[in-house]
C-alpha cells in the first residue's frame, strides 16, 4: 500500500513557496489563498501555525518571512557538509581577486548557489544563496550537464521549451535570453576538454563568470567554484586569465577535504587544518512544542505541519550519506509511523530523498525562502525586534555598531511621545559617552579599548561626562562584568540611557542595543531595573536571528 502524504505539511509547504516568491509584505492571507488554490481558511490555520513556529510575522494585515525560518535552508547546508569555515574561505578568496566568488551544487537540471560573496560595488552580483539558475545560462551548468543521462538532458529540453526561462527560475532577469547563447551541449564539449567554464554574458549583457570544477574522490563534480564580474572590469577571456589560476588552486583544496564520501553538496573543513570553531544550530531543538502549541492554540495549530518542519530540520543532521528512519524518529520524538509519512511527504515535494534505507535533504529545501532572506543586514534583523522594544517599554530604541572611536545608528524604533529623543539612522556619537559605546568598548580585548581611547581622548560634553582614565576603564570593566551599561546625562543634559551587548555566535560583542529617555526625577538604578528585562529578551531575539542568518552566510553588519 503507497505511502499516504501528509496534507497538512504539503499545504504549508506551497504556502512557504508562495510567500518566498512575493516581495516581502506584498502578501496577505487572501492572497495566498489565490497564490495557492487553498481555501481561506486553511491558509489562516497555516500561517497561524507558522508564526506560532516563528517563520512568519504578521505586520498588521501583511506576512513577512522571518531570519529563523532559514534553519530549514541551514539543515540542507548542514547536511551537505558545509561550514562557517568554507563560507569564510569564499568570501577572503572574493577579497583576494577583487570579484564576486561562490559555490554551487547541481538540483535536478537546475543550478543551486550555496555560498556567495558579493563585491560591493555600483555593478554587482544580485544572486543569493538558494537562487536557481538554468544550465544553459550560468557557468556551472556547463560543468554540470556533463554529467547527464539521456533521461535528465530530455528533462531539461522538455522545460527549456516549455515557457519563458524566468518564470521558472525567478533569479533570472525577465525578458528573453540575450542573442546568441551558445547551445549547452557545445559549452559541455568545451569545458570537458579545457576543465573550466565560461559565462560570457549568457545571463545579462556585461556580467561574465568563470567556474571550476570541485570533484569528489571518484572523479562527479560535486561543485562549481565560480568568479563574477563585469565586462567593465574584464573581457570574458581577460576574467579567465586572470582568476583560473587562483580559482583551480582552491578547488583542489575543497575536493581534497575529509569526507569525501559525501552526496553532492558536501564540504568539511578548510585545507586539513583544525577548523574555526563552529556555532551550534541555535534553533537545533525547534522554534516550538507542537504539542505545547497545540494545546494552547486548538485548532487553529497544524500539529502535522509543525512535526514535518521538525523532521526536515532534522535532516541537517544527515552528514554523508544520510540518516535512518531510526534516528530521524529519535531526534524528533515522532513515532516512527509518523516521522515516515511526514519523510515520504517530503520526498514527493522534492525536498529529501533516500536510497532506500538513509535519508538527506535536496537542495531544493534552499527555495523555501532561504535566498529572500539570506541578503538580510543586520539593520533589517534587528528592526522588527527593536519595533516590539519600543512599544513595550514606550520609549525609543536603537542598534548600534562600533565604527572607529564612535557609535553609529545602524537600526532605531522612535517611540511615541510629546518628548521623545529625535536621533536617525547614520548618527555617530563618542562611543565613551554613551551606554551602547561602552558596551561595545567593554566587548573589546583591553589593548584595542586602550588604542581607541588613546586615539581619540574623552572630554567633556556635559558635567556628568566621565573622563578620567582611571575612572572610565572602571566603568567600561563593570559594564564587561555585568553584561549592560548605562549613561546618565553625560552625551547631552537630561538624555539617559541603558544598553546591553548583541553577541555572535562565538561570544563576541558585535553590536548594541538601548533604551534611551528623558532622565526626568527618577534615580538612575530605578530606570536601569524597569529596563533591562526588556533589553535582555530584545538582545537574546535578535542574537537568535543573527546566529541562524550568519550560520552559512555573511551578513553586513552597516
Amino acid at each position: 500500500m503507497p505511502e499516504e502524504s501528509v496534507r497538512p505539511l504539503e499545504r504549508g509547504l506551497a504556502v512557504l513557496r508562495a510567500l518566498a516568491a512575493a516581495e516581502p509584505g506584498q502578501l496577505r492571507a487572501g492572497d495566498l489563498a489565490r497564490a495557492t488554490g487553498l481555501a481561506r481558511s486553511t491558509v489562516d490555520r497555516v500561517v497561524t501555525t507558522l508564526a506560532r513556529l516563528g517563520y512568519v510575522r504578521p505586520r498588521g494585515q501583511e506576512l513577512h518571512l522571518t531570519p529563523r525560518l532559514m534553519e530549514l535552508g541551514n539543515a540542507y547546508l548542514a547536511a551537505s557538509g558545509l561550514t562557517g569555515e568554507v563560507a569564510a574561505r569564499t568570501a577572503r578568496l572574493a577579497d583576494e581577486l577583487d570579484e564576486s566568488v561562490s559555490l554551487a551544487v547541481p538540483d535536478g537540471d537546475g543550478v543551486r548557489f550555496v555560498t556567495q560573496a558579493a563585491r560591493r560595488r555600483a555593478m554587482s552580483v544580485a544572486f543569493r544563496i538558494g537562487d536557481l539558475l538554468p544550465p544553459d545560462r550560468c557557468a556551472p551548468g556547463a560543468l554540470f550537464a556533463d554529467a547527464w543521462d539521456e533521461e535528465r538532458w530530455a528533462a531539461w529540453r522538455a522545460r527549456a521549451a516549455a515557457g519563458p526561462a524566468h518564470e521558472a527560475y525567478p533569479a533570472l532577469p525577465p525578458g528573453p535570453a540575450p542573442a546568441g547563447v551558445p547551445e549547452l551541449a557545445d559549452r559541455v564539449a568545451r569545458a570537458r576538454r579545457s576543465g573550466w567554464a565560461l559565462d560570457d554574458q549568457l545571463i545579462e549583457p556585461g556580467l561574465i563568470a568563470v567556474a571550476v570544477p570541485v570533484r569528489d574522490a571518484a572523479g562527479r563534480v560535486r561543485y562549481a567554484l565560480s568568479a563574477v564580474s563585469h565586462t567593465s572590469r574584464h573581457t570574458a577571456q581577460g576574467l579567465a586569465a586572470a582568476v583560473l589560476p587562483r580559482l583551480r588552486e582552491e578547488a583542489e583544496r575543497l575536493a581534497g577535504l575529509s569526507g569525501t564520501d559525501a552526496p553532492p553538496g558536501a564540504l568539511s573543513d578548510a585545507d586539513g587544518r583544525a577548523p574555526a570553531r563552529e556555532a551550534a544550530d541555535p534553533a537545533a531543538t525547534g522554534p516550538a512544542d507542537p504539542a505545547a502549541a497545540k494545546e494552547e492554540l486548538g485548532p487553529g495549530f497544524l500539529q502535522s505541519l509543525a512535526r514535518g518542519l521538525a523532521v526536515l530540520r532534522a535532516l541537517g543532521g544527515a552528514r554523508g550519506e544520510g540518516l535512518p528512519l531510526t534516528a530521524l524518529a529519535e531526534a524528533t520524538g515522532l513515532p516512527r509511523a509518523t516521522a515516515r509519512r511526514c519523510l515520504h511527504t517530503l520526498e514527493q515535494a522534492g525536498y529529501a530523498a533516500h536510497d532506500g534505507r538513509l535519508f538527506r535533504p535536496l537542495p531544493r529545501v534552499l527555495e523555501l525562502g532561504h535566498a529572500a532572506l539570506s541578503g538580510l543586514t543586520f539593520a533589517e534583523l534587528a528592526e522588527p525586534h527593536l519595533r516590539e522594544l519600543a512599544d513595550r517599554v514606550r520609549q525609543s530604541a536603537s542598534a548600534t555598531v562600533l565604527d572607529g572611536t564612535d557609535i553609529r545608528y545602524v537600526a532605531r524604533a522612535a517611540g511615541v511621545r510629546v518628548m521623545s529623543v529625535h536621533i536617525t539612522v547614520g548618527t555617530r556619537f563618542p562611543a565613551y559617552a554613551t551606554a551602547m559605546g561602552r558596551v561595545l568598548l567593554a566587548g573589546l580585548p583591553g589593548d584595542e579599548r586602550e588604542r581607541l581611547l588613546t586615539a581619540a581622548p574623552p572630554r567633556a560634553l556635559t558635567p556628568h561626562t566621565v573622563t578620567g582614565p582611571g575612572e572610565l576603564a572602571r566603568v567600561l570593566d563593570r559594564a564587561a562584568a555585568e553584561g549592560h551599561a548605562t549613561a546618565d546625562q553625560e552625551l547631552e543634559d537630561g538624555l539617559r540611557s541603558v544598553a546591553v551587548p548583541v553577541r555572535d555566535a562565538t561570544g563576541r560583542v558585535v553590536a548594541a542595543v538601548n533604551v534611551a529617555q528623558h532622565a526626568g526625577t527618577d534615580p538612575l538604578s530605578r530606570t536601569r531595573d524597569a529596563l533591562l528585562p526588556a533589553l535582555r529578551a530584545t538582545a537574546a531575539a535578535i542574537e537568535t536571528d543573527l546566529h541562524i542568518a550568519a550560520r552559512f552566510n555573511t551578513v553586513r553588519m552597516s
